[in-house]
């Protein structure tokens, strides 16, 4: 501000000409001198909104964080919390979403199961609709890393996310593994895929039908029939892979598994009324 900058150089010119060089009126300056010397009557919210920034990687736009401040009891206006952000000189950091697109399509080599979704992102019990897929990212050592991740539709609950060095059917397998412990007995979730090879080998498939898992696929080149995991890989790469040099598989799954449990537990969804996907399941579950 005008009125900042003349108070910091006011010892080493003089005012009147600091005044006019900068284009402030001295009334002007004086009614900012008294307004600062009085105590900041948003400075609680401004620790709350300094450390959502901080904890969301400046992630976090003026709609998330005045649901963040809602909930910790602060329930200004959207312009406020906007004005607040802009005066402590905070913008939301993400990278372009250009990206090289993996496609496991390689050819009619098993079965293809029926299309059950159809575009039709209708799920509003958690687990009942899942749908997974593989991404692929650059190393700095120059070679591709590969990751396999499991969504929850209704509430974009990330259950299993696993990486590689290659696409291979045993990634598959431990991404199915790791999504065991998140299935209920008493539902027969439908699985979601796109017509990727490792979706129509007959081991795939077997584990499948073991756990009970109705299995459903995309038509080829219907990519959205698989948004809401596409949208959760666009997300992972735009809030935190584009911002960090991975060497080695180890050093990914770490990170991945470190960017999950926030996605879950802590980075709110303005679709889901400003909670968190795991937030959202408990309170959809004790309804």
């Amino acid at each position: 501000m005008k009125a900042e900058i003349v108070d910091s150089l006011r010892s080493q010119y003089k005012f009147d000409e600091l005044l006019n060089k900068v284009g402030i009126k001295r009334a002007t300056f004086y009614d900012w001198q008294k307004r600062s010397q009085q105590p900041d009557k948003y400075a609680d919210v401004k620790v709350v909104i300094r450390k959502a920034y901080r904890d969301s990687a400046e992630t976090y736009g003026y709609r998330r964080m005045l649901a963040e401040t809602v909930k910790a009891g602060f329930p200004y206006c959207e312009e406020t919390i906007r004005h607040l952000m802009t005066q402590m000189g905070m913008k939301v950091v993400v990278y372009s979403r250009h990206t090289a697109k993996y496609s496991s399509y390689k050819a009619t080599i098993g079965h293809f199961a029926p299309n059950k979704l159809k575009q039709k992102f209708v799920a509003t019990k958690v687990r009942t609709i899942l749908h997974t897929d593989v991404t692929q990212l650059r190393l700095t050592t120059g070679g591709w890393a590969y990751i396999s991740a499991v969504i929850g539709e209704a509430n974009d609950e990330v259950l299993a996310a696993c990486a590689s060095s290659s696409p291979n059917k045993a990634l598959i397998s431990r991404t199915i593994n790791e999504l065991k412990p998140h299935l209920k007995s008493s539902i027969m979730p439908i699985l979601h895929s796109d017509q990727g090879w490792q979706y129509q080998t007959k081991d795939y498939q077997a584990s499948l039908a073991s756990l009970h898992i109705i299995q459903s696929m995309s038509r080829k080149g219907n990519c959205h029939d698989n948004a809401p995991v596409e949208s959760f890989f666009n997300l992972l790469k735009r809030e935190y892979l584009k911002r960090v040099n991975f060497n080695n598989i180890k050093d990914l799954q770490a990170g991945l598994n470190s960017y999950v449990y926030k996605f879950n537990n802590e980075r709110i969804s303005m679709n889901k009324n400003g909670l968190t996907p795991v937030e959202y399941r408990s309170q959809t579950e004790s309804a």
